[in-house]
């Protein structure tokens, strides 16, 4: 018996999910890599951190996929409320001179490594980005709105924005500019 349950638990039953997967859902098994001139950039189910003003930038976070994981500071401990304090006066100084702060734009993710953030964070830094590479505002608000992703089957979530799909496109809008 322990032989037979070896072999259709730990040969048969891997094998047949493995090929399932391959079979159905390629693209997902194999971590949704994302390729930009037949090179992997990255993958659109982690966040990755882009830096500089020219693109646009994810939620806050370390965005290291060999330590995933949240902060773990509750919303009562102190040092949450100062790194968001903290996070919220360098963008209302840089980008947002009115106040008005998506909530993504100034607290991580769960698990460190979101690859998305809100419309409204997107558009928050579409002036700085259009800016910073010579495009027209108009331009990047378009990009922004055809990279914006609904709620997961019409009423799930929120909608969203894949940081690393957006940054792509506005590299082959800049480079049709």
């Amino acid at each position: 018996m322990l032989l037979v349950m070896t072999l259709v638990l730990g040969i048969a039953y891997p094998l047949a999910i493995v090929a399932a997967g391959q079979g159905f859902f390629e693209n997902r098994a194999n971590g949704s890599l994302v390729q930009a001139g037949g090179v992997t950039v990255g993958s659109a189910l982690l966040g990755q951190t882009f830096d500089g003003p020219g693109w646009f930038h994810p939620r806050p976070g370390s965005y290291d996929p060999t330590a995933s994981g949240p902060s773990n500071l509750g919303p009562t401990n102190p040092a949450l409320g100062d790194a968001v304090r903290r996070r919220l006066n360098t963008l209302t100084t840089d980008e947002a001179p009115s106040g008005s702060v998506p909530v993504d734009a100034v607290t991580g993710s769960g698990s460190g490594l979101d690859p998305d953030i809100s419309p409204a964070y997107a558009r928050l830094q579409a002036p700085r980005v259009a800016a910073a590479r010579g495009l027209d505002i108009a331009d990047v608000i378009s990009l922004i709105d055809a990279h914006t992703e609904g709620r997961t089957f019409g009423f799930l979530g929120e909608p969203r924005v894949n940081v690393l799909l957006l940054d792509l496109g506005l590299e082959g809008l800049a480079s049709t500019s």
